[in-house]
């Protein structure tokens, strides 16, 4: 069956336009689900059956895998058991009666404005790290990129004059985006006081450079996160995510409608943002709680 997974990442690559990392995600799912296909003696397509799959699915919860990891998971096969029926490598789809594990959604973490401030102040200082750090990270909570989108964004695809940017999403789907004042003017005495100098010939197509001059990477990024997490003195574990996660909060909190904070985010189904709205709920809540005289 692993002649197949190598066909499905190529069809995901040219049919879907998935990204190396989500398609690196479904390999490492379904190589998992391969392997137990294998000692099962299911060579061919229409010869796996829909208990293999939930005996399947019942082994990896009894090993300790929660039900996201394995509603994730069934996802995987959903699609690579499409992909073979669509491409007639079987006549029959046998995941299509297996019903997703049940789990409560974890709702995603998000910084309050006091520590985006907080954030933002460890980047207050005038070193070419603090200016680029800060530039970054108010990009970031002012547009609700993606870690990727922010590292990959190219100089040409912002335009401070305007006020957006383009960006390329899942799926290589493009989308403007709008940037805020504070954002725009820390981008643009980033280029102006740090970028120019490192990169005079403007070698490098990426917006934001490491000390090197060389293009910003994920993982660099992420200690950068981490690094000014600690000299804020916010203890809460963060990642460039939660930055997102507070740019929608925030957004939704503060009067947004829940489609234009979907466009700003690239979300291709609603049901995406709607879990935002569930933060803003248990929050006002609180707040009501607390506040009210007969809360």
């Amino acid at each position: 069956m692993n002649q197949y997974l190598d066909l499905f990442l190529a069809w995901l690559t040219v049919e879907r336009g998935l990204s190396e990392n989500t398609r690196s995600a479904y390999s490492t799912d379904l190589a998992r689900y391969l392997d137990y296909l294998e000692q099962l003696k299911r060579n061919l397509p229409d010869s796996i059956l829909s208990s293999d799959i939930a005996d399947f699915l019942s082994k990896e919860r009894i090993r300790g895998l929660s039900p996201r990891s394995r509603s994730r998971l069934l996802s995987s096969i959903r699609m690579f058991h499409r992909f073979l029926l669509i491409e007639r490598y079987a006549s029959q789809n046998p995941s299509s009666v297996i019903e997703t594990p049940r789990s409560l959604k974890k709702l995603p973490s998000f910084l309050s404005n006091a520590e985006i401030n907080l954030l933002l102040k460890s980047a207050e200082g005038n070193s070419q790290e603090d200016v680029r750090d800060r530039a970054m990270i108010e990009l970031l909570y002012a547009t609700g990129l993606r870690v990727s989108e922010l590292v990959k964004l190219k100089q040409r695809e912002v335009n401070l004059d305007v006020g957006y940017l383009l960006t390329l999403g899942k799926g290589n789907k493009e989308r403007l985006v709008p940037i805020g004042e504070t954002a725009r003017r820390c981008v643009q005495d980033y280029l102006t006081r740090i970028r120019c100098r490192q990169d005079p010939e403007e070698i490098q197509k990426e917006l934001f450079l490491s000390r090197l001059g060389l293009a910003m990477t994920r993982q660099a990024f992420w200690n950068i996160i981490k690094k000014r997490a600690l000299l804020a003195g916010i203890r809460t574990s963060i990642s460039p995510h939660t930055l997102r996660h507070s740019f929608a909060t925030h957004l939704l909190a503060n009067g947004a409608d829940l489609r234009s904070v979907q466009i700003m985010l690239g979300h291709a189904d609603l049901s995406s943002t709607q879990i935002y709205t569930h933060i803003t709920l248990d929050r006002l809540k609180q707040l009501h709680k607390t506040i009210h005289p007969r809360g």
